[in-house]
């Protein structure tokens, strides 16, 4: 069995700090939604409060080593993800409130 440690310390509404046994993360966010950066990357969630269900996704760190020249920049397909992600989200928290709204 092994050893665990963590620890969150609310520094601001909305805001945390994150202690553990292998480093330190920052967390920002309100209800259903929030983003935590640590060492290694940034961890993006977004749910339904109550329900369960949610969407993470993790972006690891760039290692630093700066572009060559000549190189292809790569195409910037985060940023539709994230939007899918929201609409699914969405779509979603509609049709839970449709159902507890019209549901029996």
């Amino acid at each position: 069995m092994g050893f665990r440690f963590r620890r969150s310390i609310k520094i601001l509404p909305g805001i945390r700090i994150n202690l553990g046994k292998r480093g330190v993360s920052l967390s920002a966010g309100v209800r259903g939604a929030h983003v935590t950066v640590g060492k290694n990357g940034t961890r993006t969630t977004v749910g339904i409060p109550g329900t369960g269900v949610s969407y993470t996704d993790y972006e690891r760190h760039q290692a630093g080593h700066p572009a060559q020249p000549g190189a292809a920049a790569e195409p910037e397909e985060r940023e539709i993800g994230h939007v899918s992600a929201v609409f699914v989200v969405m779509v979603l928290e509609v049709l839970v409130g449709a159902a507890l709204l019209f549901g029996s």
